[in-house]
């Protein structure tokens, strides 16, 4: 499943992140993973959530993203859930190409939730990325 949570740059979406981080670690029978962009959610997150920093990975596009994204999947079949923020800055804006990313990670996501922020209007999105607004 897919989840996304929307806004311009400084509206609170990675304080929503990070309460939803916590709240699936208390409720979490399995592993809790969350992506970030730099170093913004060290101070945040409890050590039970495996804090993944993806520029150690060299991970950037649409592609890449998937792919590191179904690897998590593939080698940790307690995964829970997957937090991701700033995703716009891992992968690009090309709205339907994000949509279509989205789209593949539903499939392959039956068991984990991947909740994900997006910097942008909701009225700027693509119908494919808005479908999992929520």
């Amino acid at each position: 499943m897919i989840k996304l949570i929307t806004g311009r740059r400084g509206s609170g979406k990675t304080k929503v992140l990070i309460d939803a981080i916590h709240a699936a670690e208390q409720a979490s029978n399995g592993n809790v993973v969350a992506i970030q962009k730099g170093s913004s959610l060290n101070t945040d997150i409890t050590h039970k959530v495996r804090l993944i920093n993806i520029e150690d990975y060299n991970v950037e596009g649409y592609d890449a993203f998937y792919g590191f994204i179904a690897g998590i999947l593939a080698s940790d079949h307690d995964c829970t859930d997957i937090f991701v923020d700033a995703t716009l800055r891992i992968i690009g804006r090309d709205y339907d190409k994000v949509g279509e990313m989205f789209e593949k990670l539903a499939k392959i996501s039956a068991d984990t939730t991947i909740t994900c922020t997006i910097s942008a209007d909701n009225s700027e999105l693509s119908d494919n990325i808005k479908k999992f607004v929520g």
